[in-house]
């Protein structure tokens, strides 16, 4: 296996770092001209989290051997006893313990 010369990552790194501090600056300069966040962005903008919470949690959930498995995986049921104690409790605590306390239970039952 060939490498790279230490030059050409070294280059590389500081390419992207230089990239993705022009892209987050061009937020910043952008807004700084217009005034204000347009209210459309700025909702937008507040559904990222949940939308990258999603992304993050879902393959885990549903696919945790690289395929989709949705019957006989126990981290389906403990992924909905968690969002029914985020739904009623809206605490993260009390949702992450009992998502982990059903995910455990359900492994010790060998349902998970």
């Amino acid at each position: 296996m060939t490498t790279a010369p230490d030059t050409v990552v070294w280059a590389a790194v500081l390419l992207a770092g230089v990239g993705t501090y022009a892209i987050r600056a061009s937020f910043l300069f952008l807004f700084e001209r217009l005034g204000d966040v347009p209210t459309r962005v700025e909702t937008a903008l507040g559904m990222v989290p949940a939308a990258v919470l999603s992304a993050l949690v879902a393959p885990a959930v549903l696919a945790p051997e690289g395929t989709l498995a949705v019957l006989g995986n126990g981290r389906v049921v403990a992924a909905a006893v968690a969002t029914v104690v985020a739904w009623y409790t809206e605490s993260i605590l009390a949702t992450i313990v009992v998502g982990l306390v059903a995910l455990v239970g359900l492994g010790l039952l060998g349902l998970a």
